[in-house]
Protein backbone atom coordinates (compact mmCIF):
# COMPACT_ATOMS: atom_id res chain seq x y z
CA UNK A 1 0.00 0.00 0.00
CA UNK A 2 0.96 3.66 -0.84
CA UNK A 3 1.47 4.48 2.90
CA UNK A 4 3.17 1.68 4.27
CA UNK A 5 5.56 2.44 1.12
CA UNK A 6 5.92 6.62 2.51
CA UNK A 7 5.75 5.21 6.02
CA UNK A 8 8.93 4.01 5.54
CA UNK A 9 10.29 7.21 3.79
CA UNK A 10 9.56 8.86 6.96
CA UNK A 11 10.29 6.71 9.55
CA UNK A 12 13.96 5.96 7.54
CA UNK A 13 14.76 9.76 6.97
CA UNK A 14 12.92 11.68 9.82
CA UNK A 15 15.39 14.34 9.69
CA UNK A 16 15.77 15.14 5.74
CA UNK A 17 12.27 14.59 4.97
CA UNK A 18 10.73 17.29 7.77
CA UNK A 19 13.80 19.50 6.53
CA UNK A 20 12.49 18.90 3.03
CA UNK A 21 8.83 19.83 3.97
CA UNK A 22 10.13 22.63 6.01
CA UNK A 23 11.96 24.12 2.81
CA UNK A 24 8.54 23.54 0.77
CA UNK A 25 6.72 26.61 1.93
CA UNK A 26 9.65 29.35 1.65
CA UNK A 27 10.43 27.96 -2.08
CA UNK A 28 7.05 27.96 -3.45
CA UNK A 29 6.70 31.73 -1.97
CA UNK A 30 10.16 33.31 -2.65
CA UNK A 31 9.79 31.79 -6.06
CA UNK A 32 6.24 33.54 -6.91
CA UNK A 33 7.16 36.60 -4.91
CA UNK A 34 10.24 36.91 -7.43
CA UNK A 35 8.63 35.28 -10.76
CA UNK A 36 7.86 39.01 -11.91
CA UNK A 37 11.46 39.62 -11.77
CA UNK A 38 13.15 36.31 -13.32
CA UNK A 39 10.12 35.67 -15.76
CA UNK A 40 9.91 39.61 -16.92
CA UNK A 41 13.90 38.00 -18.77
CA UNK A 42 13.09 34.95 -19.43
CA UNK A 43 9.11 33.91 -19.82
CA UNK A 44 7.49 37.56 -20.11
CA UNK A 45 4.32 35.79 -21.70
CA UNK A 46 3.59 32.97 -19.24
CA UNK A 47 4.83 35.64 -16.69
CA UNK A 48 1.79 37.97 -18.33
CA UNK A 49 -0.59 35.09 -18.45
CA UNK A 50 0.06 34.29 -14.92
CA UNK A 51 -0.42 37.55 -13.78
CA UNK A 52 -3.68 38.04 -15.72
CA UNK A 53 -4.69 34.54 -14.24
CA UNK A 54 -4.58 35.70 -10.15
CA UNK A 55 -5.78 38.74 -10.57
CA UNK A 56 -8.88 37.16 -12.07
CA UNK A 57 -8.68 34.80 -9.11
CA UNK A 58 -8.57 37.81 -6.66
CA UNK A 59 -11.33 39.14 -8.00
CA UNK A 60 -13.14 36.19 -7.90
CA UNK A 61 -11.61 36.05 -3.94
CA UNK A 62 -13.13 39.27 -3.74
CA UNK A 63 -16.45 38.45 -4.99
CA UNK A 64 -16.63 34.88 -3.10
CA UNK A 65 -16.10 36.92 0.30
CA UNK A 66 -19.01 39.37 -0.04
CA UNK A 67 -21.62 36.50 -0.79
CA UNK A 68 -20.14 34.72 1.93
CA UNK A 69 -20.35 37.21 4.24
CA UNK A 70 -23.64 38.00 3.61
CA UNK A 71 -25.18 34.26 3.49
CA UNK A 72 -23.25 34.16 6.86
CA UNK A 73 -24.30 37.52 8.52
CA UNK A 74 -27.81 36.56 7.26
CA UNK A 75 -27.89 33.41 9.36
CA UNK A 76 -25.92 34.92 12.41
CA UNK A 77 -29.22 37.63 12.33
CA UNK A 78 -31.41 34.96 12.03
CA UNK A 79 -29.71 33.02 14.74
CA UNK A 80 -29.46 35.62 17.33
CA UNK A 81 -33.77 35.47 16.71
CA UNK A 82 -34.16 32.50 18.17
CA UNK A 83 -34.06 30.93 21.64
CA UNK A 84 -31.84 28.54 22.01
CA UNK A 85 -31.99 27.91 25.53
CA UNK A 86 -35.99 26.64 24.89
CA UNK A 87 -35.11 24.29 21.83
CA UNK A 88 -31.66 22.85 23.77
CA UNK A 89 -34.32 21.89 27.01
CA UNK A 90 -36.60 20.60 24.33
CA UNK A 91 -34.00 17.42 24.09
CA UNK A 92 -33.64 14.85 25.61
CA UNK A 93 -30.64 14.61 28.17
CA UNK A 94 -30.26 18.67 27.97
CA UNK A 95 -29.95 18.03 31.97
CA UNK A 96 -26.58 16.23 31.67
CA UNK A 97 -24.76 18.40 29.02
CA UNK A 98 -22.01 20.88 30.89
CA UNK A 99 -19.28 22.87 29.13
CA UNK A 100 -15.66 23.30 30.14
CA UNK A 101 -14.37 26.66 29.21
CA UNK A 102 -10.40 26.84 29.14
CA UNK A 103 -9.01 30.39 29.26
CA UNK A 104 -5.53 29.91 28.75
CA UNK A 105 -3.71 33.16 29.77
CA UNK A 106 0.12 34.98 30.38
CA UNK A 107 0.47 38.41 31.80
CA UNK A 108 -3.26 39.36 31.35
CA UNK A 109 -4.79 42.10 32.52
CA UNK A 110 -7.33 41.53 36.00
CA UNK A 111 -9.54 43.71 34.41
CA UNK A 112 -9.65 42.00 31.02
CA UNK A 113 -9.78 38.32 32.67
CA UNK A 114 -12.66 39.54 34.66
CA UNK A 115 -14.50 41.32 31.65
CA UNK A 116 -14.27 37.68 29.91
CA UNK A 117 -15.92 35.86 32.68
CA UNK A 118 -18.45 38.69 33.71
CA UNK A 119 -20.06 38.29 29.64
CA UNK A 120 -20.05 33.85 30.74
CA UNK A 121 -21.95 34.81 33.53
CA UNK A 122 -24.88 36.26 31.29
CA UNK A 123 -25.20 33.09 29.39
CA UNK A 124 -28.62 31.73 29.07
CA UNK A 125 -27.45 28.23 29.65
CA UNK A 126 -27.65 27.22 33.78
CA UNK A 127 -24.65 28.37 34.63
CA UNK A 128 -24.02 25.90 37.68
CA UNK A 129 -23.11 23.45 34.03
CA UNK A 130 -20.36 25.99 33.10
CA UNK A 131 -17.05 24.92 34.28
CA UNK A 132 -14.29 27.64 34.31
CA UNK A 133 -10.52 26.47 34.04
CA UNK A 134 -8.31 30.05 34.09
CA UNK A 135 -5.46 28.29 32.55
CA UNK A 136 -2.40 30.71 34.33
CA UNK A 137 1.03 29.99 33.69
CA UNK A 138 2.98 29.37 36.85
CA UNK A 139 6.22 31.84 35.70
CA UNK A 140 3.80 34.83 35.93
CA UNK A 141 4.53 36.31 39.41
CA UNK A 142 0.68 37.55 39.29
CA UNK A 143 -0.84 34.50 38.62
CA UNK A 144 -1.86 33.25 41.50
CA UNK A 145 -3.29 36.55 43.25
CA UNK A 146 -5.15 37.03 40.03
CA UNK A 147 -6.45 33.70 40.28
CA UNK A 148 -7.89 34.10 44.00
CA UNK A 149 -9.60 37.23 42.87
CA UNK A 150 -10.98 35.49 39.76
CA UNK A 151 -12.10 32.60 42.12
CA UNK A 152 -13.19 34.78 45.10
CA UNK A 153 -16.12 36.87 43.19
CA UNK A 154 -16.85 34.33 40.29
CA UNK A 155 -16.00 30.48 42.10
CA UNK A 156 -20.24 30.53 43.45
CA UNK A 157 -21.52 31.89 40.12
CA UNK A 158 -20.40 28.82 38.06
CA UNK A 159 -19.68 24.90 38.78
CA UNK A 160 -16.86 25.78 39.47
CA UNK A 161 -13.58 28.35 38.68
CA UNK A 162 -10.55 26.16 38.84
CA UNK A 163 -6.94 27.63 38.18
CA UNK A 164 -4.43 26.30 36.88
CA UNK A 165 -0.52 27.01 36.70
CA UNK A 166 1.45 25.71 33.91
CA UNK A 167 5.14 24.49 34.69
CA UNK A 168 8.22 25.17 32.42
CA UNK A 169 7.97 21.37 31.28
CA UNK A 170 11.08 20.61 29.35
CA UNK A 171 10.10 19.61 25.95
CA UNK A 172 7.25 22.02 25.59
CA UNK A 173 6.89 25.14 23.98
CA UNK A 174 6.14 28.22 25.70
CA UNK A 175 2.16 29.38 24.40
CA UNK A 176 -1.35 28.74 24.26
CA UNK A 177 -1.08 25.06 23.15
CA UNK A 178 0.51 23.87 26.21
CA UNK A 179 -0.82 25.88 28.52
CA UNK A 180 -4.17 24.60 27.94
CA UNK A 181 -3.18 21.16 27.32
CA UNK A 182 -2.15 21.13 30.77
CA UNK A 183 -5.39 22.81 32.07
CA UNK A 184 -7.77 20.37 30.08
CA UNK A 185 -5.93 17.92 31.70
CA UNK A 186 -6.38 19.10 35.32
CA UNK A 187 -10.47 19.34 34.54
CA UNK A 188 -10.13 16.19 33.11
CA UNK A 189 -8.75 14.88 36.76
CA UNK A 190 -10.79 17.16 38.85
CA UNK A 191 -14.44 16.93 37.08
CA UNK A 192 -14.95 13.91 35.14
CA UNK A 193 -12.18 10.98 36.94
CA UNK A 194 -14.44 12.07 40.24
CA UNK A 195 -17.59 11.85 37.95
CA UNK A 196 -19.12 15.79 38.56
CA UNK A 197 -19.14 15.89 35.06
CA UNK A 198 -19.97 13.02 32.43
CA UNK A 199 -17.35 13.01 29.57
CA UNK A 200 -20.36 11.67 27.27
CA UNK A 201 -22.20 15.20 27.47
CA UNK A 202 -19.49 17.60 28.00
CA UNK A 203 -17.96 19.65 25.45
CA UNK A 204 -14.34 21.56 26.53
CA UNK A 205 -13.71 25.06 24.90
CA UNK A 206 -10.55 26.45 24.16
CA UNK A 207 -11.34 30.41 24.84
CA UNK A 208 -8.82 33.38 24.11
CA UNK A 209 -8.76 35.68 26.96
CA UNK A 210 -10.80 38.40 25.09
CA UNK A 211 -13.50 36.60 23.89
CA UNK A 212 -17.13 37.85 24.36
CA UNK A 213 -19.69 35.00 23.57
CA UNK A 214 -23.08 35.91 22.34
CA UNK A 215 -25.38 35.43 25.54
CA UNK A 216 -26.87 32.52 23.53
CA UNK A 217 -23.65 30.55 22.69
CA UNK A 218 -23.74 27.57 25.09
CA UNK A 219 -27.29 27.26 24.70
CA UNK A 220 -26.45 27.23 21.02
CA UNK A 221 -24.03 24.60 21.44
CA UNK A 222 -25.79 22.69 23.78
CA UNK A 223 -28.53 22.28 21.12
CA UNK A 224 -26.29 21.39 18.31
CA UNK A 225 -24.09 18.90 20.42
CA UNK A 226 -27.88 16.78 21.39
CA UNK A 227 -28.77 16.90 17.86
CA UNK A 228 -25.74 15.23 16.50
CA UNK A 229 -25.22 11.40 16.42
CA UNK A 230 -21.73 12.71 15.04
CA UNK A 231 -21.36 14.75 18.46
CA UNK A 232 -17.80 12.83 19.40
CA UNK A 233 -16.45 13.63 16.24
CA UNK A 234 -17.25 17.32 15.91
CA UNK A 235 -15.43 20.60 16.61
CA UNK A 236 -17.73 23.83 16.85
CA UNK A 237 -17.18 27.23 15.71
CA UNK A 238 -18.62 30.62 15.79
CA UNK A 239 -17.55 33.66 13.83
CA UNK A 240 -14.78 34.94 15.74
CA UNK A 241 -15.01 38.88 14.86
CA UNK A 242 -12.43 41.49 16.65
CA UNK A 243 -15.38 44.11 17.55
CA UNK A 244 -14.46 44.40 20.87
CA UNK A 245 -12.30 48.10 20.36
CA UNK A 246 -12.24 47.98 16.35
CA UNK A 247 -13.00 52.12 17.14
CA UNK A 248 -9.99 52.46 19.80
CA UNK A 249 -7.57 51.14 17.19
CA UNK A 250 -4.92 52.64 14.76
CA UNK A 251 -6.89 52.90 11.30
CA UNK A 252 -4.17 50.48 9.59
CA UNK A 253 -5.57 48.00 11.88
CA UNK A 254 -8.72 48.63 11.36
CA UNK A 255 -8.21 48.20 8.25
CA UNK A 256 -6.93 44.56 8.41
CA UNK A 257 -9.28 43.81 10.90
CA UNK A 258 -12.35 44.68 8.37
CA UNK A 259 -11.21 41.72 6.38
CA UNK A 260 -10.38 39.45 9.03
CA UNK A 261 -13.80 39.65 10.91
CA UNK A 262 -15.68 39.03 7.22
CA UNK A 263 -13.28 36.26 6.03
CA UNK A 264 -14.45 34.47 9.39
CA UNK A 265 -17.95 35.30 9.08
CA UNK A 266 -17.73 34.08 5.48
CA UNK A 267 -16.21 30.60 6.33
CA UNK A 268 -19.08 30.03 8.48
CA UNK A 269 -21.21 28.64 5.30
CA UNK A 270 -18.04 27.27 3.64
CA UNK A 271 -18.22 23.75 5.27
CA UNK A 272 -15.04 21.68 4.71
CA UNK A 273 -13.12 25.07 4.59
CA UNK A 274 -14.00 26.10 8.20
CA UNK A 275 -11.21 24.92 10.50
CA UNK A 276 -11.65 25.62 14.08
CA UNK A 277 -9.46 28.94 14.76
CA UNK A 278 -8.83 30.63 17.48
CA UNK A 279 -11.69 30.10 20.07
CA UNK A 280 -13.65 27.11 19.57
CA UNK A 281 -15.48 24.17 20.74
CA UNK A 282 -15.13 20.35 20.49
CA UNK A 283 -16.05 17.43 21.94
CA UNK A 284 -14.60 16.64 25.62
CA UNK A 285 -14.70 13.00 24.81
CA UNK A 286 -13.02 13.56 21.02
CA UNK A 287 -10.04 15.40 22.73
CA UNK A 288 -9.32 12.64 25.42
CA UNK A 289 -9.38 10.43 23.00
CA UNK A 290 -6.80 12.14 20.72
CA UNK A 291 -4.65 13.31 23.47
CA UNK A 292 -5.26 16.71 24.12
CA UNK A 293 -3.81 19.36 23.05
CA UNK A 294 0.01 18.79 21.99
CA UNK A 295 2.22 20.51 23.89
CA UNK A 296 5.16 21.62 20.73
CA UNK A 297 3.55 23.78 19.10
CA UNK A 298 2.58 27.03 19.65
CA UNK A 299 -0.66 27.89 16.68
CA UNK A 300 -2.76 25.17 18.41
CA UNK A 301 -6.16 25.70 16.36
CA UNK A 302 -5.38 23.73 13.35
CA UNK A 303 -2.94 21.86 14.48
CA UNK A 304 -6.21 20.46 16.89
CA UNK A 305 -8.02 20.01 14.52
CA UNK A 306 -6.18 18.07 11.79
CA UNK A 307 -4.75 15.77 14.46
CA UNK A 308 -8.37 14.82 15.56
CA UNK A 309 -8.72 14.06 11.72
CA UNK A 310 -6.40 12.20 10.88
CA UNK A 311 -6.55 9.91 14.10
CA UNK A 312 -9.90 9.19 13.11
CA UNK A 313 -9.14 8.36 10.08
CA UNK A 314 -11.22 11.21 8.73
CA UNK A 315 -14.24 11.37 10.66
CA UNK A 316 -14.30 14.49 12.11
CA UNK A 317 -15.98 17.83 11.59
CA UNK A 318 -15.83 21.36 12.25
CA UNK A 319 -20.21 22.98 12.35
CA UNK A 320 -21.06 26.70 12.31
CA UNK A 321 -22.51 28.00 15.56
CA UNK A 322 -24.24 30.86 13.77
CA UNK A 323 -23.16 33.40 16.49
CA UNK A 324 -20.76 36.23 16.81
CA UNK A 325 -17.68 35.88 19.31
CA UNK A 326 -15.74 39.65 19.79
CA UNK A 327 -12.17 39.73 20.28
CA UNK A 328 -9.54 42.69 20.32
CA UNK A 329 -7.35 43.69 17.79
CA UNK A 330 -3.91 44.22 19.70
CA UNK A 331 -3.86 47.25 20.91
CA UNK A 332 -1.57 49.93 22.86
CA UNK A 333 -1.32 52.69 24.59
CA UNK A 334 0.42 54.24 22.50
CA UNK A 335 0.09 54.55 18.58
CA UNK A 336 2.87 52.14 16.79
CA UNK A 337 2.76 49.74 19.72
CA UNK A 338 -0.22 48.99 18.81
CA UNK A 339 0.99 48.78 15.21
CA UNK A 340 4.20 46.64 16.68
CA UNK A 341 1.23 44.07 18.56
CA UNK A 342 -0.67 43.83 15.19
CA UNK A 343 2.59 42.68 13.71
CA UNK A 344 3.87 40.10 16.35
CA UNK A 345 0.00 38.83 16.45
CA UNK A 346 0.12 38.21 12.43
CA UNK A 347 4.00 36.54 12.91
CA UNK A 348 2.42 34.27 15.52
CA UNK A 349 -0.41 33.06 12.86
CA UNK A 350 1.35 33.13 10.17
CA UNK A 351 3.46 31.14 11.86
CA UNK A 352 1.16 27.97 11.14
CA UNK A 353 3.03 27.59 8.13
CA UNK A 354 5.54 25.48 10.88
CA UNK A 355 2.59 22.87 11.06
CA UNK A 356 2.28 22.00 7.28
CA UNK A 357 5.14 19.65 6.93
CA UNK A 358 3.35 17.83 9.77
CA UNK A 359 -0.18 17.88 7.96
CA UNK A 360 1.76 16.67 4.63
CA UNK A 361 3.32 14.11 6.52
CA UNK A 362 -0.07 12.58 7.56
CA UNK A 363 -1.72 13.06 4.60
CA UNK A 364 1.14 10.44 3.23
CA UNK A 365 1.12 8.12 5.93
CA UNK A 366 -1.88 7.44 7.96
CA UNK A 367 -4.00 4.98 6.08
CA UNK A 368 -7.75 4.66 5.75
CA UNK A 369 -8.44 8.26 5.29
CA UNK A 370 -10.75 9.62 2.66
CA UNK A 371 -8.36 10.18 -0.37
CA UNK A 372 -10.68 13.16 -1.63
CA UNK A 373 -11.78 14.92 1.94
CA UNK A 374 -8.03 14.36 3.39
CA UNK A 375 -6.69 16.30 -0.13
CA UNK A 376 -9.23 19.21 -0.02
CA UNK A 377 -8.70 19.86 3.47
CA UNK A 378 -4.80 20.20 3.01
CA UNK A 379 -5.21 21.92 -0.51
CA UNK A 380 -7.20 24.52 1.00
CA UNK A 381 -4.90 25.30 3.86
CA UNK A 382 -1.61 24.92 1.98
CA UNK A 383 -2.97 27.26 -0.68
CA UNK A 384 -3.90 29.91 2.11
CA UNK A 385 -0.29 29.55 3.65
CA UNK A 386 2.08 29.47 0.64
CA UNK A 387 0.24 32.31 -0.92
CA UNK A 388 -0.60 34.88 2.38
CA UNK A 389 2.95 36.26 1.47
CA UNK A 390 2.80 36.56 -1.75
CA UNK A 391 -0.77 37.87 -2.62
CA UNK A 392 0.52 41.39 -2.36
CA UNK A 393 3.12 41.27 -4.78
CA UNK A 394 1.53 39.76 -7.71
CA UNK A 395 -2.15 42.31 -7.09
CA UNK A 396 0.09 45.43 -6.15
CA UNK A 397 3.48 45.64 -8.02
CA UNK A 398 3.82 42.73 -10.05
CA UNK A 399 1.78 44.22 -13.48
CA UNK A 400 4.28 47.16 -13.66
CA UNK A 401 7.50 45.31 -13.02
CA UNK A 402 7.56 43.74 -16.51
CA UNK A 403 7.88 47.33 -18.56
CA UNK A 404 11.32 48.77 -16.29
CA UNK A 405 12.73 45.03 -16.77
CA UNK A 406 11.45 43.90 -20.06
CA UNK A 407 10.92 47.04 -22.32
CA UNK A 408 10.97 45.17 -25.23
CA UNK A 409 8.36 42.99 -24.41
CA UNK A 410 6.05 45.65 -23.14
CA UNK A 411 5.94 46.85 -26.87
CA UNK A 412 3.97 44.06 -27.96
CA UNK A 413 0.27 43.79 -28.06
CA UNK A 414 0.11 41.60 -24.65
CA UNK A 415 3.04 43.63 -22.81
CA UNK A 416 1.60 47.00 -23.65
CA UNK A 417 -2.57 46.17 -22.45
CA UNK A 418 -1.29 43.76 -19.90
CA UNK A 419 -0.87 46.34 -17.11
CA UNK A 420 -4.56 47.89 -17.88
CA UNK A 421 -6.35 44.62 -18.32
CA UNK A 422 -5.02 43.97 -14.65
CA UNK A 423 -5.99 47.34 -13.28
CA UNK A 424 -9.11 46.87 -14.58
CA UNK A 425 -9.80 43.92 -13.39
CA UNK A 426 -8.47 44.98 -9.70
CA UNK A 427 -10.76 47.78 -10.06
CA UNK A 428 -14.28 45.47 -10.03
CA UNK A 429 -12.93 44.53 -6.44
CA UNK A 430 -13.54 47.88 -5.52
CA UNK A 431 -17.43 47.18 -5.64
CA UNK A 432 -17.33 43.95 -4.08
CA UNK A 433 -15.68 45.81 -1.46
CA UNK A 434 -18.29 48.27 -1.16
CA UNK A 435 -20.80 45.53 -0.59
CA UNK A 436 -18.48 44.19 2.21
CA UNK A 437 -18.50 47.34 3.92
CA UNK A 438 -22.31 47.46 4.02
CA UNK A 439 -22.71 44.06 4.69
CA UNK A 440 -19.79 44.70 8.02
CA UNK A 441 -21.66 47.85 9.03
CA UNK A 442 -25.08 45.45 9.77
CA UNK A 443 -23.03 42.81 11.40
CA UNK A 444 -20.81 44.91 13.51
CA UNK A 445 -22.41 46.52 16.98
CA UNK A 446 -23.09 49.75 16.33
CA UNK A 447 -20.61 52.07 17.65
CA UNK A 448 -20.97 54.13 21.47
CA UNK A 449 -18.94 57.47 22.26
CA UNK A 450 -17.43 57.53 18.24
CA UNK A 451 -18.85 59.94 16.47
CA UNK A 452 -21.16 60.00 13.36
CA UNK A 453 -18.41 61.43 11.29
CA UNK A 454 -15.46 58.83 11.87
CA UNK A 455 -18.08 56.78 11.35
CA UNK A 456 -19.02 57.81 7.86
CA UNK A 457 -15.21 58.63 7.07
CA UNK A 458 -14.08 54.83 7.54
CA UNK A 459 -14.42 53.68 3.58
CA UNK A 460 -11.64 56.29 3.24
CA UNK A 461 -9.40 54.30 5.23
CA UNK A 462 -8.94 51.67 2.43
CA UNK A 463 -6.24 53.95 1.41
CA UNK A 464 -4.19 52.61 3.85
CA UNK A 465 -4.70 49.01 2.62
CA UNK A 466 -1.59 48.61 0.41
CA UNK A 467 0.65 49.48 3.10
CA UNK A 468 -0.83 47.89 6.13
CA UNK A 469 -1.31 44.88 4.02
CA UNK A 470 2.49 45.15 3.96
CA UNK A 471 3.67 45.41 6.89
CA UNK A 472 0.65 43.83 8.49
CA UNK A 473 -0.33 40.36 7.05
CA UNK A 474 2.59 40.12 4.08
CA UNK A 475 6.11 40.75 6.01
CA UNK A 476 5.33 38.88 8.79
CA UNK A 477 4.29 35.90 6.69
CA UNK A 478 7.32 36.08 4.66
CA UNK A 479 9.41 36.18 7.95
CA UNK A 480 7.67 32.93 8.70
CA UNK A 481 8.51 31.58 5.86
CA UNK A 482 11.94 32.19 5.85
CA UNK A 483 12.44 31.44 9.05
CA UNK A 484 11.46 27.82 9.00
CA UNK A 485 13.52 27.40 5.52
CA UNK A 486 16.45 28.26 8.10
CA UNK A 487 15.17 26.13 10.64
CA UNK A 488 14.55 28.62 13.51
CA UNK A 489 11.64 28.92 15.43
CA UNK A 490 9.84 31.42 17.01
CA UNK A 491 9.49 32.18 20.83
CA UNK A 492 5.72 33.24 22.08
CA UNK A 493 4.56 36.47 22.48
CA UNK A 494 1.66 37.65 24.17
CA UNK A 495 -0.51 40.13 22.15
CA UNK A 496 -0.78 43.41 24.67
CA UNK A 497 -4.67 44.95 25.28
CA UNK A 498 -5.50 48.13 26.94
Amino acid sequence: MPTKFFQHIFSTYPVKTRRLLELMPGIISWSLILFPIWGSYLVPTLLAYFILFFDVYWFYKSISLAVFSFIGTNKIKEAERKDWLKKAQERKDFSKVTHVIVIPNYKEKGEKLHETLATLAHQTFPHKRLFIILAMELREKEAKEKAAQLVQEFGKTFGAVIPTFHPDITGEVKGKSSNESFGAKIAYEKLIKTTIIDLDFATISSVDADSIFDPQYFSYLSYAFLMDTNRYHKFWQSANVTYNNFWQVPAAVRVTSFFGSLWRTALLVQKDRLVSNSTYSLSFRMLFDIGFWDTDVIPEDYRIFFKAFFALKGKVWVDPIFLKTSMDNPHSVKYFHSLRNTYDQQRRWSWGVSDDPLFIKWWFTVPDVPFFRKTLLLYHVLLDHFLWPVNWFIITVAANIIPFINPVFSRTTLGYRMPQLAGSILTLCLFSTLVMIVIDFRNRPHAKNVSKLKQFLFPLEFVLLPIAGFFLATLPAIISHTQLMLGKRIEYKVTEKV
